[in-house]
């Protein structure tokens, strides 16, 4: 959005980490998405149920039975079968079977995947050998499966069967009406008291309000207040994950008012928990807009940022300030990219030229104005922060005005969720920083981002084919030295574009991920696809430099 005039609150780093001019495309990570190990599933061999000649059926392994058997020519003819899955993408499955036979074997093996369809070879294999192979499998629809492998001995004429229950990775979005979970001040999800310093509060997620115990991710925007020293927010799934992460989603100094939106995991517990990493009491409010299960639901679509709505240029509402107290509503679907039908979208919004301290509200059209607030701001300041909004029946948003002065709104679409889409969220729950450019990184010596330049990073390698469809990336500034803006997007080129030489210069983007001030240690959640070739570039778009921090929070993916 242009370089806008904001109030600058100064504010050490904290972690917001653990601690080139020209277009120079550096390689952070060859494979962010390979980062975020997947679940495992396993049913070992003596789980394997042989079916004899005799018609007996029997368990356990040839090698650990069948030499202490006294039914020696039954033993001989029997077979074990060892399974080990991994999920290795949000509908994808690596299989791997062991099979040993006791004897010289002849095999046919049938992998029934629990969708209603099969994978079939044959293996020949001595007596004492064993026949180690993976297959892979993707699966159309996110859920629970029942993973069934059966192997025919030909030769010795016996049936030997293994199977295990194998649950996807991937989970598909359903939109939440902004509900306040969390509020510290009155005692809302957790006690009536700040959160002390270094330490954690427990927020229950899965099972509360309209959230189903099933929920493995969710969306949620968090905000502190009431600070009265700097620090840092972390969430995570686990607590002892929380308070001890080199990563951090929001940062703040005393007396300011800091939302940022968190897309991730869901303990397996149901909760999420909020570390305060200050050094003084702070209170703390999350608002849940949507949740993530892995089940049939809405799937992700990454959109190029497109400025849906700017009131100083009367783009998309009328021009001019929206008056305090007063909402406006904005065609979201069949519009910029978002088709009729979507149920929710996923934007930057952003306060400008306001003339007194409020908030911005988005909300489903149809729909009262909740009491959540998606951005906080003092008079005079430009702050940005990510929404993911449900889409109200007649395709559009609002967006309220909270201060009692008129200020200024500007929205920006980086993507939207629809039930016509597979694309499923894979959130790890430990986040991954890909990006510190205060410290060294493969291809790239410390040192900040030049103004008015672009840091094109690579996100899946040298690849022509990205499999990853939308990138959740946590995005912090610091050591700002004047006011800018950072804006995210996908790169044009392939890797191997720029180890050549040919890479043409992306184009500018108008569109902003965060506005700073001098001093400032901002941050902001920024959703999205990678270019043709999986990179994407980080441009700062000030006139001075300032240090950046990327963190992989999760990504969506169709395979």
């Amino acid at each position: 959005m242009g370089l806008i005039p904001g109030v600058a609150r100064a504010v050490g780093p904290g972690p917001v980490a653990p601690a080139a001019q020209g277009v120079a495309a550096t390689g952070a990570t060859a494979d962010a998405a390979g980062a975020f190990k997947g679940k495992t599933f396993s049913s070992p061999a003596d789980r394997t149920v042989v079916t004899p000649k005799s018609g007996d059926r029997s368990g356990g392994t040839a090698r650990a039975q069948g030499a202490q058997s006294t039914q020696g020519a039954q033993d001989s003819s029997r077979v074990s079968i060892s399974l080990d899955a991994t999920s290795s993408g949000a509908h994808a499955i690596d299989l791997r079977t062991i099979i040993i036979p006791w004897d010289d074997a002849a095999l046919d093996v049938t992998i029934a995947w629990g969708d209603g369809t099969t994978d079939k070879f044959a293996a020949t294999v001595g007596g004492f050998g064993s026949d180690l192979r993976y297959t892979k499998h993707k699966y159309a629809v996110l859920g629970s499966y029942d993973v069934k492998v059966t192997v025919k001995d030909t030769t010795n004429g016996v049936e030997a069967v293994n199977e295990l229950r194998f649950t996807t990775l991937g989970a598909e979005f359903t939109p939440h009406a902004p509900t306040r979970l969390l509020d510290t001040r009155e005692g809302i999800g957790a006690a009536k008291a700040k959160v002390g310093p270094r330490s954690s509060v427990a927020l229950k997620v899965a099972g509360a309000a309209d959230v189903p115990a099933g929920a493995s991710a969710v969306a949620l925007n968090v905000t502190v207040t009431n600070a009265t020293g700097p620090g840092h927010i972390s969430v995570q799934s686990e607590k002892d994950l929380a308070e001890g992460a080199e990563t951090s989603n929001l940062n703040f100094v005393a007396g300011q008012t800091v939302p940022n939106l968190v897309i991730d995991a869901v303990g397996e517990d149901g909760y999420v928990h909020l570390f305060n990493g200050g050094w003084e009491s702070v209170d703390l409010v999350a608002d849940v807009t949507g949740y993530f299960t892995p089940a049939p639901a809405n799937g992700y679509n990454s959109l190029t940022p497109t400025r849906a709505v700017d009131t100083r240029e009367g783009l998309g509402a009328a021009k001019g300030q929206v008056a305090g107290q007063t909402s406006f509503g904005i065609e979201i679907a069949g519009r910029g990219g978002v088709p009729k039908g979507a149920t929710a979208v996923a934007l930057n919004l952003t306060a400008t030229n306001p003339r007194s301290a409020g908030h911005l509200t988005a909300y489903p059209s149809g729909k009262a104005a909740p009491v959540t607030s998606n951005v906080n701001f003092t008079a005079g300041q430009t702050v940005a922060n990510a929404a993911v909004v449900p889409i109200g029946p007649d395709g559009k948003i609002n967006v309220r005005n909270g201060s009692w002065d008129p200020a200024d709104v500007v929205v920006d679409v980086v993507g939207y969720y629809s039930a016509d889409s597979r694309s499923a969220l894979v959130a790890h729950g430990i986040p991954f920083r890909v990006l510190d450019s205060r410290k060294d990184s493969w291809g790239r010596k410390a040192g900040p981002l030049p103004a008015r330049s672009v840091l094109p990073l690579r996100f899946e390698g040298d690849t022509t084919t990205p499999h990853v469809d939308g990138w959740v990336l946590n995005t912090t500034v610091t050591n700002t030295r004047g006011a800018g803006f950072l804006s995210v997007a996908p790169d044009p080129n392939f890797w191997s574009d720029y180890q050549n030489g040919t890479a043409v210069t992306p184009q500018r983007p108008v569109s902003s991920a965060l506005n700073w001030t001098a001093g400032a240690t901002v941050a902001n959640v920024a959703q999205t696809p990678g270019g043709k070739g999986g990179m994407i570039d980080f441009w700062n778009q000030g006139w001075e430099d300032t240090d950046l921090l990327v963190d992989l929070l999760a990504y969506y993916q169709t395979d």
